[in-house]
């Protein structure tokens, strides 16, 4: 910015001056000339024109004129100051490409998010779902109660163990609710052992009231599966019968004290539901499960001679048949073995010979299979020397009364499911094996 006083010249009456500032751009905004509008002095196009012209003789000097001046400083600060202003304009496709790429940034970094987001919930939704109290409710509704359950506390049970009992039986909706519920309260009470009535579809607090009702508790009661061998029977008796263990074990050390031949009386107690007098005795509680089993044996029709071999029979149905619907099928492939000569190569009896009958998997050891003892069917010829557990009515049944067929295996193609399929030829067995196999494959956690 020059430095001018008002005496200095002014533009009017200093021709340099005049020149110089003259042809300054005004300051507002200048309107685009027409093309055809001669050039800005000093501007780019006006010394492009000076220049191709300087070539060529000037009009006026082929006539005489005189020459005209030219100032090199001059036309210096002319370029200097009368260039043009307008800044260059990025072109529209590079705008364009800028903008695409700021948004492939933005979707990249919002996917990014949302994909991590989907894999946080996949992972771990059920666990924030718990933890926010979102989802289905771990609790049936009040006034979903229906129909009855018996349920059993066993001696040292807490509160976790009585919890999962209560979903077992089919009173709560989820494993953990009852457990959930005592610790959420602070509930504190004592649970007594023994079998219980109660309802399915019960709330947890509807089920905590139940249980401390002393109407809802079996005196000297207990709940027996079908399937236990001997010594799991009179342990579930001791956890919830008044009645100690060491005296159900002398019990049933003889079995001639309740008119049973035979080695042992596995097989002889029945799988029920068993409330005893207040007093009750072990010998008293033997003798009832024993009678029972006679009174099963009577309404099948089974001859007094032929009890132990019907019962032994009805023991490996039990332990193999896994629905109902299959334990006259079971039963049909063991007679027809046993009519033909074959060895019977169930897996029930050879882990029940080795002692890994319930040791959660349905597959046997190869030190099972192959151990020589008198229950393992893969080694002996006929039956076991005993009954390997104690049967229920219908094994009993189907036993005595098998179904008509040619099959000569079985095995349970889908352990969830029970599905069982019966073959008549080795190579039939065989493809079924492959099935069960296959399907072991899928499902590794599911006991095989």
């Amino acid at each position: 910015m020059s430095d001018r006083s008002p005496s200095a010249a002014t533009p009017e009456n200093d021709p340099v001056s005049h020149d110089l500032f003259g042809a300054l751009p005004d300051p507002q905004v200048q309107s685009p000339r027409p093309a055809e509008q001669t050039a800005v002095p000093g501007s780019r196009r006006a010394v492009r024109e000076a220049a191709s012209s300087s070539s060529a003789p000037s009009p006026s000097a082929e006539e005489g004129a005189p020459a005209e001046h030219h100032d090199p400083f001059h036309s210096t600060l002319e370029a200097l100051f009368h260039h043009e202003t307008e800044p260059p304009k990025t072109p529209k496709r590079k705008k364009r490409r800028g903008c695409l790429i700021a948004l492939l940034v933005v979707f990249v970094l919002i996917a990014g998010a949302a994909g991590g987001g989907l894999w946080v919930w996949n992972t771990y939704g059920t666990k924030i779902s718990e933890v926010m109290g979102w989802g289905p409710s771990k609790d049936f509704e009040a006034g979903q109660a229906t129909g009855n359950a018996l349920v059993t506390i066993k001696k040292g049970d807490g509160g976790q163990q009585i919890s999962q009992a209560m979903y077992d039986a089919g009173v709560t909706k989820t494993s953990g609710v009852f457990y959930d519920m005592l610790v959420k309260d602070n509930v504190v009470t004592t649970f007594y052992p023994g079998v219980y009535k109660l309802q399915l579809k019960m709330t947890a607090a509807a089920a905590l009231k139940a249980l401390q009702d002393p109407k809802n508790k079996m005196q000297n009661s207990a709940v027996l599966p079908e399937g236990l061998s001997v010594t799991e029977t009179i342990s579930r008796i001791a956890q919830s019968v008044d009645v100690p263990l060491a005296d159900l074990q002398a019990a049933v050390k003889n079995p001639a004290d309740y008119g049973v031949n035979a080695p042992s009386l596995e097989g002889w107690l029945f799988p029920a539901l068993y409330e005893f007098p207040p007093g009750a005795t072990a010998k008293d509680v033997v003798s009832t499960l024993v009678q029972r089993t006679r009174d099963s044996l009577s309404a099948a029709g089974v001859p007094a001679a032929d009890e132990q071999r019907v019962l032994t029979i009805a023991s490996i149905v039990q332990r193999e048949a896994r629905a109902e619907a299959d334990f006259y099928k079971v039963s049909r492939v063991i007679q027809n073995r046993l009519d033909q000569g074959m060895k019977l190569q169930m897996d029930s009896t050879a882990q029940y010979g080795y002692g890994e009958l319930h040791s959660g998997s349905a597959s046997t050891s190869d030190a099972a299979q192959n151990d020589d003892n008198p229950w393992n069917t893969y080694v002996i010829d006929g039956l076991p020397k005993t009954p390997i557990s104690n049967p229920g009515d219908k094994a009993i049944d189907a036993a005595m009364h098998p179904a008509a067929g040619p099959w000569l295996y079985f095995v349970t193609v889908n352990l969830d499911t029970g599905e069982t399929v019966f073959s008549t030829t080795y190579a039939e067995h065989e493809a079924a094996v492959k099935q069960w196999q296959d399907w072991c494959k899928a499902n590794p956690s599911s006991g095989c």
